[in-house]
C-alpha cells in the first residue's frame, strides 16, 4: 500500500491574473504522475489553438487512462500512446509540426506488488522521467535523485539580465526539442517516450524503496538551485509538514527576492507540484 499526499500549485502571478495553471498532477492506487506544460514565450506563435494548460491536462488524463486500461503496461509505451492520444485530441487546425507546439515535462511512477509467492522477489517501483521535473528516493536511508538534464546544454544562463537576449536564446532552444543532439519533451511526436529517463527500484531487500517524490521544478527549485534544504531534508520536509508547505517555503524564499538578485532564475515565480509516496510498513524510521 502506498500512502500519497498532493499538492499542484499555481504561481502567485496566476492567482493574481486569473490563468490557468499549466502544472497538473495525478496520483491514483498505484500510479503517481506530475507534469509541466511549457510555458509560451512572449510574442511567439505557437501554430496551435491550445495551450500548455490543456496540453498538461490532456496528456495527464491520456496517462491516467491507459494505465487502467492496462495497469502493466511499460511506462515508455503508456507515455507514447498519451502523446498520440493528445495529437488526436488537437484536431485538423494545429500545426504539430511547429517547434512550439504546446509541451510538457513528464515524471511517473508506478508500484507493483508482485504475487504473494514471490513477493520479495518481483515488486517493484518503475518510474519514467522526461525533461526537467526530479524524482526524488529514499531507498532505506540512501537518497537517489533521477532528473533528465539534457535540456540545460541548450538553454539560456538564467543570471543574463538583459531580456531580449534571454528570450532569444529560449526560442533557439526550442528549436531543438525532440531532435537528435538535443533535448526530448512530451509534445506532439511519440518518438520522445523512447528518450525519457527510466528504469525500477526494488521495494522489498537492503536497497528497497521507503519514500519517494516527485517534483516540477517548481517545486524542485527549493534545493537546485535555491539551496533552501538537500533533498533529504525536502522529503522530510514534506513528510513532517505537507507539500504545501514545501511551496511555501519556495514563495517566501522568491517574494525575498523578487528581482532575482540571489535567487537567479527566469521567472519570478513558477507553478509548482509535489507528489509524496511513503510505502506502508517501510517508513524511514523503521527502515535504518
Amino acid at each position: 500500500m502506498v500512502q500519497v499526499s498532493l499538492a499542484c500549485q499555481p504561481s502567485p502571478d496566476r492567482l493574481a491574473d486569473g490563468s490557468a495553471n499549466e502544472d497538473f498532477a495525478f496520483a491514483t492506487p498505484d500510479l503517481a504522475a506530475v507534469l509541466d506544460g511549457v510555458t509560451v514565450l512572449p510574442g511567439v506563435e505557437t501554430g496551435c489553438a491550445h495551450g500548455p494548460a490543456w496540453h498538461a491536462r490532456r496528456l495527464g488524463g491520456h496517462l491516467a487512462a491507459g494505465h487502467t486500461e492496462d495497469p502493466a503496461r511499460p511506462l515508455v509505451e503508456l507515455l507514447a500512446g498519451a502523446i498520440r492520444s493528445v495529437c488526436d485530441d488537437h484536431g485538423a487546425t494545429c500545426d504539430l509540426d511547429h517547434p512550439h507546439t504546446p509541451q510538457s515535462t513528464v515524471c511517473l511512477l508506478r508500484v507493483t506488488e508482485g504475487a504473494a509467492a514471490s513477493r520479495a522477489a518481483t515488486s517493484r517501483a518503475d518510474y519514467l522521467v522526461l525533461s526537467d521535473s526530479s524524482l526524488v528516493f529514499d531507498r532505506a536511508g540512501r537518497i537517489e535523485v533521477v532528473t533528465d538534464l539534457r535540456h540545460l546544454r541548450h538553454g539560456p544562463d538564467a543570471r543574463i539580465r538583459d531580456r531580449a537576449r534571454r528570450l532569444q536564446a529560449l526560442i533557439d532552444k526550442r528549436t531543438r526539442a525532440n531532435r537528435p543532439n538535443g533535448y526530448w519533451i512530451a509534445a506532439a511526436d511519440p518518438e520522445a517516450a523512447r528518450h525519457a529517463v527510466t528504469g525500477a527500484v526494488p521495494l522489498a531487500g537492503p536497497g528497497r524503496l521507503v519514500r519517494a517524490a516527485l517534483l516540477t521544478d517548481g517545486a524542485s527549485c527549493a534545493v537546485d538551485p535555491y539551496h533552501l534544504m538537500g533533498w533529504q531534508g525536502l522529503l522530510d520536509t514534506v513528510r513532517d509538514a505537507g507539500p504545501h508547505h514545501l511551496i511555501s517555503l519556495v514563495r517566501r524564499a522568491e517574494h525575498a527576492d523578487p528581482n532575482g538578485e540571489r535567487l537567479p532564475r527566469h521567472k519570478r515565480h513558477d507553478d509548482a507540484s509535489v507528489i509524496y509516496c511513503e510505502l506502508a510498513g517501510r517508513s524511514p524510521s523503521t527502515d535504518r
